[in-house]
């Protein structure tokens, strides 16, 4: 565990649980105190309760999981060099989601899997970014961060979008138009299906030269290491152990919360589209999320941009094409990448102003405001569509 358990040592009987308790009553260990929700979840599932407790409670207990997996992928990046540890963190940066979208793909929920992925990708250049720029602002003139990485991240998001959006522009033209937000379940054919396939290879090898572009050629101007001041406290052991448990958890979890959504959704009066793109999208990648604004109040602002505009550009290149590759043997049909066109929008805009506000290397608490402004239009639009 972290240092810091010597504020308890004045309390006899909380000395032996000293550290634990430090640790809870640190900003990084929030996270842990809704682990009662995930047993919670389940026996709300088996007694059949109210479709939409069962998903709160469950999306709630994804939160500490996902923490647990970003740990312990922390702490085995901490231990195993720069190069691999930067692999290892890329690679089970967004495992959560993914484990999420996997079940929800095998649900035939494909709307609901696209809207996550836009929203995710969303959610981290306008509403992390945002609160990052909007927290590490407060009380300095401005904040600093290296254009030449942020400039490479947001230059690969870019491509991909426009590789995104080429299906749809292929459906729209070709074929019977757009989905509708309210849309649970489309099957396009297969022509359109082949396109996606093809565009979730070209993707994932853009994805592996970036690795190696970051990880290898440049690894000098990248930080690979996104982990906590605490990371390398832990033994290999410990760490694939609790990698291993959080992955468990983490499919119990997203088979309730994925369960849930279709009655959810009709009981609370939100549609299956905005519980996509807005809540599953947070929820999955809520601690990561967290450490973003942290480490920007720190002052640390490159790997704030790092986690926010890094996290976006992997669930473009690499979430999004895995999803596409495992729909060939997981649920009803194939996914295809025909996003909406309030996914497109959204995609389209985001992207661009991840190029705006990034490409000074300059950040005020002001453009973080202007970011969270951005999201927060986006979600009202969303929950009206």
């Amino acid at each position: 565990m972290p240092a810091g358990g010597a504020h308890c040592d004045r309390d006899p009987e909380l000395r032996r649980d000293a550290p634990v308790v430090a640790f809870l009553r640190t900003p990084y260990g929030w996270p842990y105190l809704l682990t009662p929700l995930i047993p919670l979840a389940v026996a709300l599932e088996l007694a059949g309760a109210a479709a939409g407790i069962v998903f709160a409670t469950s999306a709630l207990g994804i939160i500490p999981t996902a923490a647990l997996m970003g740990r312990a992928t922390e702490e085995l990046a901490a231990r195993s060099g720069p190069g691999i540890g930067g692999l290892l963190n890329v690679t089970f940066g967004n495992a959560p989601e993914l484990i999420i979208a996997l079940f929800a793909l095998g649900q035939g929920l494909h709307e609901v899997v696209k809207a996550s992925i836009i929203g995710s990708i969303i959610g981290n250049i306008l509403l992390v970014l945002g609160a990052a720029m909007l927290a590490g602002g407060i009380g300095r003139e401005k904040q600093t961060f290296s254009r030449t990485t942020a400039s490479v991240q947001t230059s690969m998001l870019l491509l991909a979008a426009a590789a995104l959006i080429m299906p749809a522009i292929f459906e729209l033209v070709e074929g019977k138009g757009l989905p509708l937000p309210g849309a649970e379940l489309v099957h396009y054919g297969s022509r359109v299906e082949h396109l996606s396939l093809a565009v979730a290879v070209v993707l994932i090898l853009t994805y592996v030269a970036g690795l190696f572009f970051s990880l290898k050629t440049h690894r000098d101007i990248f930080n690979p290491d996104y982990g906590e001041e605490e990371a390398g406290s832990w033994s290999t052991r410990k760490s694939v152990l609790a990698l291993a448990g959080a992955g468990v958890l983490v499919g119990v979890m997203s088979e309730v919360l994925v369960g849930s959504i279709s009655e959810a959704s009709h009981a609370v009066g939100l549609s299956e589209f905005f519980i996509g793109v807005i809540v599953v999208a947070i929820v999955g990648n809520a601690a990561e999320h967290w450490v973003a604004v942290l480490v920007a109040m720190k002052n640390k602002m490159d790997l704030a941009v790092n986690i926010a505009i890094g996290s976006s550009a992997q669930v473009a290149l690499f979430v999004a094409p895995v999803l596409v590759l495992a729909s060939f043997f997981i649920g009803p049909h194939p996914l295809a990448l025909v996003f909406n066109g309030f996914e497109l929008g959204a995609i389209l805009l985001a992207v661009l102003i991840a190029n705006y506000v990034t490409q000074d290397g300059e950040s005020t608490w002001f453009e973080g405001v202007q970011l969270l402004a951005v999201y927060f239009v986006f979600g009202i639009a969303f929950y009206y569509a």
